[in-house]
């Protein structure tokens, strides 16, 4: 008999997972490797020491907390060298697409022996709505389960390939990949467009999340912070981010706000997105870290959708 172990996303679809009664272990991939500095060398001493420091500085992550949630799955995942196969469950945007990448490279070094397999989420039936795992039914998961993704020895090499330009300081190289339709990943030409979409704009300094919080505080009008929070959430596209990476990065736009009680933003915000104002040099910061590249030593130009180094 071969053994199983499933490799999930995230806590929510773990507990889910565990109601579907299939065989194998489940271990959880705790971690938003979409933000903070990456070191490619996934699961080295370097690599934890450079993610705790990120999740200390602008989470106030715990180092007891750090070790409890992500480096004692992680330990267990090691430990877990028994299963020859290996299914991942993940889902189509970009939080979820980068980590993927990151399981992969781990698994391609440390795991040679094992088949891989992939289950994932997104474009599920004929609405243009993209689902988590955890928006779909028992059986819709069971199906996805039975078709899931044997990936080939090329699919890892590749998904290895792309976490190793993640982690390069040049996101140039990421934007000149156009072999994506070569490999098994639906949903990763997608996400690392997105990805490239996180550097400040030429036009205004700021980048297409923080451009799009702006416009849905004016649309919206929403009658507190609690209410532009939901509205970002629901209206996030491919971004797949959480409540508390949105609360960060609506605390850095702060003083383009007059008040969050009700939402409303300021004159000088309101120049910004028009393009007659830019914010570039107000909310630079010299240490903020996309993978391996440093968010203002880019810019990104809109008309040609293409990066730019400073």
């Amino acid at each position: 008999m071969s053994s199983l172990l499933h490799i999930t996303n995230g806590d929510s679809f773990t507990e889910k997972l565990k109601s579907l009664n299939i065989k194998g272990d489940i271990i959880t991939w705790r971690e938003m490797l979409c933000e903070g500095k990456t070191l490619n060398n996934v699961g080295s001493e370097s690599f934890w020491k450079t993610r705790f420091e990120f999740f200390h500085k602008n989470y106030k992550v715990s180092k007891s907390k750090f070790i409890e949630g992500t480096l004692k799955e992680y330990r267990s995942l090691c430990n877990h060298k028994k299963q020859d196969q290996i299914v991942l469950w993940f889902e189509y945007d970009l939080f979820c697409q980068i980590n993927m990448l990151a399981v992969l490279s781990w698994l391609k070094t440390h795991r040679k022996y094992a088949q891989v397999s992939l289950v994932c989420s997104g474009k599920e039936d004929e609405s243009d709505k993209m689902y988590g795992l955890c928006d779909l039914n028992n059986e819709h998961l069971h199906k996805l389960y039975d078709e899931r993704t044997i990936l080939s020895q090329d699919d890892i090499e590749y998904a290895d390939y792309v976490w190793q330009l993640y982690c390069s300081d040049n996101p140039i190289r990421l934007e000149n990949l156009t072999d994506f339709n070569k490999y098994q990943f639906d949903y990763l030409s997608g996400a690392i467009k997105t990805h490239l979409k996180r550097f400040p704009t030429i036009k205004n300094g700021l980048n297409e999340v923080e451009n799009h919080i702006l416009n849905l505080a004016i649309e919206h009008k929403p009658l507190n912070r609690k209410g532009l929070m939901t509205s970002v959430l629901q209206n996030q596209g491919l971004y797949g981010f959480g409540d508390a990476q949105y609360d960060r990065i609506i605390s850095s736009l702060k003083p383009l706000f007059t008040s969050f009680n009700p939402v409303r933003v300021t004159k000088k915000g309101k120049e910004i997105l028009k393009g007659s104002a830019n914010y570039y040099s107000a909310i630079r910061d010299n240490e903020l870290y996309l993978g391996g590249s440093l968010k203002y030593s880019y810019l990104y130009n809109t008309d040609i959708d293409r990066i730019l180094k400073l």
